[in-house]
């Protein structure tokens, strides 16, 4: 079963890449990003993406460009996730046949984003949101559109997201700082995972 849980590895270097994703894996979070503002983000990508081939869902964060995403594509990547709502990039993306996971915070933004062909939808900065926010939109999105919380979203209140509508989060500095080994986030993952499962 893949957990509602993106990893964001903001900072990732090739050399930590694959040690980090398999630790993600292993504990059971198989969808994973590398931000483009990362260290040679898309040759982590592709280390990735061989690595854990059929393993995982790799991609990368704050895509901006469509030519960015046609990068991410070329680098084996399979998921854009973005800070903002751009009908180019989304289209370019579900063009590649990746899936599109655009940041949003308004009613506006949301169904934009719907338009455009988003695979699912990136509340963000979440912790700005609020769960009375994701509630209200909830009840005007369609019930099949995922809504992942990003920021300030975690094990303390992973509950109370969920009871808002939240269908998953994803998760940046809670599971990898720069620097860290593959066995910390390990350790960060199973905590993340079981906190999750908990709520369920």
């Amino acid at each position: 079963m893949t957990l509602p849980i993106i990893a964001i590895l903001r900072g990732l270097t090739p050399a930590e890449a694959l040690p980090v994703a398999r630790a993600l894996v292993d504990a059971g979070i198989d969808r994973i990003e590398v931000p483009l503002n990362s260290p040679d983000p898309l040759e982590s990508i592709r280390l990735m993406t061989g690595g854990l081939a059929g393993q995982a869902t790799i991609g990368a964060g704050t895509v901006l460009t469509v030519d960015e995403v046609a990068q991410v594509a070329d680098a084996g990547g399979r998921m854009i996730v973005s800070p903002n709502a751009d009908p180019a990039v989304i289209g370019a993306t579900r063009a590649r046949g990746l899936q599109s996971w655009p940041g949003v915070f308004t009613a506006t933004e949301c169904f934009a984003a719907i338009a455009a062909g988003a695979t699912g939808l990136k509340l963000f900065p979440a912790d700005q949101a609020g769960t009375g926010t994701l509630r209200a939109l909830r009840a005007v999105l369609p019930r099949d559109m995922p809504v992942y919380a990003v920021g300030g979203a975690g094990p303390a209140n992973f509950a109370e997201w969920l009871d808002a509508g939240a269908q998953g989060f994803g998760i940046g500095s809670a599971l990898y700082r720069p620097g860290d080994g593959a066995e910390t986030v390990a350790a960060r993952a199973r905590d993340i995972v079981a906190a999750l499962r908990a709520c369920a």
